[in-house]
């Protein structure tokens, strides 16, 4: 199989959730075919996809039979089995490459990546027992953030120290699962770089947006972002280190502290990201078709921003703004499909571009 594939050809996405709904959109507007591997019913990729298999990650026979029906493989989220993409693998190549989402599956093997290309992060330590976090507090201290090694998003898995008096509680939020904690950093704003990688090595990273979480959930994101023109270059020659470091091909999303002693990168993220919406607006090629151009061995498009943007979440009952929206000029919508509002689920967004008088 050649590694660029022609108009015509099947991108398999695992996970059918809003990304790999967006993802779909854009491989159809380049004249890809689209199949979704989902576990659940009705997902939000499924309304716009070519073909969805509906079965767990544990199936072997239906990831078989999906992974035998596509060209290439790729995702919209980080938590999938090993064994789910050995059986995958075997059959179709899957883009980003597995070390990316060995790396990312796990907050203590991402830390010590980081670090090991020479990138700053917060101060951290591996948490198994009450004496783990004991002794880590008497070096990280306090306030500090415990979480889950895996499968935590969205300020899920996750237990704030504000005094080391806390430590019996936020161990107990655990659950007994494996855990990192992470030293508090004191830090202006946060930033995230959306950066691309090709099969060829080559790299396009977007404008560094600024960010704004509410309730551990992703509020806004900003451009331009309040960064000096050395701050912004370091953004992207850290993504792009990143990107070379793990022979990336696809979009990654890398987000960032700016503090007084320079960038600290909080987590990485190898898959579209939820702060590189405003690329459907901003720019002539937005991270969902960048992605699809990576992934299928196709050039990387131009992804220069054209626009002063904000992008906006629309959680929860903020579905209930959609009528003023609507009215709105210079208001993008981007709703997900999703057939059930509940508080802290993502229904959709909206990217504002900024005109100057």
């Amino acid at each position: 199989m050649t590694d660029v594939l022609k108009p015509g050809a099947t991108i398999g996405i695992l996970g059918g959730g809003q990304l790999g709904r967006m993802l779909s959109v854009a491989a159809s507007r380049l004249g890809f075919v689209t199949h979704i591997f989902e576990p659940g019913a009705n997902p939000p990729a499924g309304h716009v996809a070519d073909q969805v298999t509906m079965a767990s990650y544990d199936d072997a026979a239906a990831l078989q039979t999906f992974a035998q029906s596509v060209d290439v493989v790729t995702y919209e989220f980080e938590n999938i089995p090993t064994a789910a993409l050995d059986v995958i693998e075997a059959h179709c190549p899957i883009r980003p490459g597995r070390e990316a989402l060995r790396v990312s599956q796990d907050r203590l093997t991402e830390k010590g990546f980081l670090q090991d290309l020479g990138l700053q992060t917060a101060p951290y330590a591996d948490i198994v027992t009450q004496s783990d976090l004991e002794a880590a507090l008497e070096t990280i201290g306090a306030p500090s953030i415990l979480k889950t090694r895996r499968f935590g998003y969205d300020g899920k898995g996750q237990a704030r120290l504000k005094s080391t008096e806390d430590a019996g509680s936020a161990l107990a939020d655990m659950a007994g699962a494996p855990s990192i904690l992470e030293g508090f950093i004191e830090f202006s704003h946060e930033v995230s770089v959306i950066a691309a990688r090709g099969i060829t090595g080559e790299v396009s990273c977007y404008d560094p947006g600024e960010n704004i979480h509410r309730d551990g959930i992703l509020h806004t994101t900003t451009l331009p972002a309040r960064l000096t023109g050395s701050q912004r270059m370091d953004a992207i020659l850290l993504a792009g280190k990143i990107l070379n470091a793990l022979d990336y091909v696809g979009v990654m999303g890398v987000e960032l502290f700016v503090t007084p002693k320079g960038l600290i990168v909080n987590e990485i993220a190898p898959r579209v990201h939820n702060s590189g919406h405003w690329t459907q607006n901003g720019c002539a090629v937005d991270q969902f078709e960048q992605h699809i151009r990576a992934i299928a061995g196709w050039p990387l498009g131009d992804g220069q921003r054209h626009s002063d943007i904000v992008m906006e979440n629309l959680i929860g009952l903020d579905m209930d703004r959609l009528d003023d929206l609507i009215k709105q000029s210079d208001t993008a919508i981007h709703l997900y499909g999703k057939a059930e509002t509940k508080p802290g689920r993502k229904m959709g967004h909206f990217n504002t571009i900024q005109r100057t008088s």
